[in-house]
């Protein structure tokens, strides 16, 4: 049971027909269709069919590296953690080592990036996102995973480099936040992945506990 004291914020997007979608691409969006109604029997039944890359959503390796890792390898402690947001709203453009450097970083953190992503009606175009720089950054600080409010923590990088750099060192990646509504500070966080053994990413509820 939640203490009262704690307050519950919920950073996950809604899962809709017209929701943001990666370069708004129309086969990226999500379909909710009614498969049985009370019209035709005794129940009420729709079928999702989605990307598992839409929406808030978790990252395995699989997803840039051949033979990766998969969902099922992903331990709950990694994303049923403390956490530590902050906030990168000045950066126009993307994210790179220089705009981390002074924040506090330490090994084995859960860190969350807030940026323009979450004000501005940016999301299907140039979204902020962190550069090939920043993912070696954080790899070297030895974080256990980063979110951000973005459909994607890369665009417009040739290869990859930033899940890459990232996945290899079996750092989680969060993406599809809502943190709009969120301070700068720490937090417990609550991210568990739809139980999808098999894939390489699965659809998160994250809300953050403070």
């Amino acid at each position: 049971m939640i203490s009262d004291s704690f307050k519950i914020y919920d950073i996950s997007m809604k899962i809709t027909r017209d929701m943001p979608v990666y370069k708004g691409r129309d086969e990226k969006r999500p379909k909710l269709v009614t498969v049985s109604d009370f019209n035709s029997g005794s129940a009420y039944e729709t079928v999702l069919e989605m990307n598992m890359h839409t929406g808030t959503h978790l990252d395995r390796s699989l997803h840039m590296i051949p033979g990766g890792t998969r969902v099922d390898s992903l331990k709950l402690e990694q994303v049923i953690t403390k956490c530590k947001v902050f906030d990168l709203s000045s950066c126009v453009d993307k994210i790179t080592a220089s705009d981390l450097k002074d924040k506090d970083i330490k090994e084995d953190d859960f860190i969350l990036l807030k940026t323009r992503n979450s004000f501005e009606d940016i999301l299907e175009g140039d979204f902020i996102y962190v550069d090939e720089s920043g993912a070696q950054y954080l790899r070297d600080k030895k974080i256990k995973g980063v979110g951000i409010d973005s459909l994607g923590i890369e665009r417009s990088q040739p290869e990859h480099p930033t899940h890459i750099k990232l996945l290899e060192a079996d750092i989680v990646i969060l993406e599809g936040l809502c943190l709009k509504e969120i301070d700068e500070g720490e937090y417990f966080l609550f991210a568990a992945p739809i139980y999808l053994p098999e894939a390489e990413a699965a659809p998160v509820r994250a809300v953050l506990l403070r």
